[in-house]
């Protein structure tokens, strides 16, 4: 999943890119909150995790700019402070979640994995499309009984398309979601992950079918 991180203390915004990017998320990091807040204006993301005390404007500013301009995507905010008007604040605002510094990082990741599946309407980490099964917290998957060893990014890929059984997504569509700003990739980089994750996923009761001149989706084939 792609996810904004606004945090401008540098070593704890690197421990949570590290952190993420190693589990396959891709993530964009911005540290001043004016460029963050513009950034929002014109990406979507799956998640923002968002700090309160920024040069320019603040981590409330930007969570009561983003909620006006309705944008539901999820919101964890992390703070310094720990007064109790502080994390009303923020969640009269519209964070979805808060964490006070200094935090567990695994902790954070469950927070996230939290929001990142509420926002998917599943109850559980697990994500299942015919008789595959993705783990979200181990970041694991298994076709039946057998276990598929897949890269970060193949898994990414699979998570997108397995959370929305059915639904087409375009390439420029999965190309925003699993490449960040700063890195480079084509539409043929689509094209050579859907190949790949096709061929390890082999034999599985659900598949990944081409939508001619629109992208890709998975089916259960249970649904035939």
């Amino acid at each position: 999943m792609r996810i904004l991180l606004v945090e401008d203390t540098h070593d704890v915004g690197e421990a949570i890119v590290r952190r993420f990017e190693a589990v396959g998320h891709t993530v964009d990091w911005e540290p001043h909150g004016d460029a963050a807040s513009e950034i929002l204006d014109f990406t979507e993301f799956d998640l923002v995790i968002l700090d309160v005390m920024l040069p320019g404007l603040d981590g409330f500013e930007i969570l009561r700019r983003l909620r006006q301009r309705s944008n539901a995507v999820p919101v964890l905010m992390l703070t310094a402070r720990s007064e109790v008007d502080d994390r009303v604040s923020a969640l009269d605002l519209g964070a979805d979640d808060y964490l006070i510094k200094p935090f567990d990082f695994r902790e954070l990741e469950a927070r996230a994995r939290v929001l990142m599946r509420r926002r998917s309407g599943e109850a559980t980490n697990l994500v299942v499309c015919g008789d595959i099964v993705l783990d979200r917290a181990n970041r694991t998957v298994r076709v039946g009984k057998r276990e598929v060893q897949l890269k970060r990014r193949e898994i990414s890929l699979l998570e997108i398309l397995a959370s929305k059984p059915g639904r087409v997504f375009g390439k420029d569509e999965l190309l925003d979601q699993l490449f960040g700003f700063d890195e480079a990739a084509g539409a043929n980089a689509i094209e050579l992950y859907i190949g790949r994750l096709r061929k390890k996923l082999e034999g599985a009761k659900a598949h990944i079918v081409t939508v001619r001149h629109i992208g890709y989706k998975l089916v259960s084939d249970a649904e035939h």
